[in-house]
């Protein structure tokens, strides 16, 4: 057994890919995964930031800011998910009005 630290995720296959990133205080951005290292630092290209509800900040809405080339440290990176291959679906726990 190496001394090596070995991450969990396996990032090569998501370069030069679309993907969708969470990080904590609940901002969400897609980009183009350019780089990456061991400590899941990030570096997406042509990457949008999904901007929050002022109401309920833990919302997204369908607003957007293009952010270009960014860094996102690793220590912030909550979720990396591929964006092919995604769908969003309705959420089937919310009961209907008057239910």
């Amino acid at each position: 057994m190496s001394g090596r630290k070995e991450t969990v995720l396996d990032l090569a296959k998501f370069v030069d890919k679309g993907v969708q990133v969470k990080l904590t205080g609940g901002r969400q951005v897609t980009g183009t995964l350019k780089g990456y290292d061991q400590l899941l630092n990030l570096v997406l290209d042509e990457a949008v930031e999904f901007l929050r509800d002022s109401d309920d900040p833990l919302k997204t809405t369908d607003q957007t800011r293009r952010l270009g080339l960014i860094v996102c440290r690793g220590t912030a990176v909550m979720l990396v998910s591929p964006t092919d291959g995604t769908d969003e679906i309705a959420n089937p726990f919310i009961q209907p009005d008057g239910a």
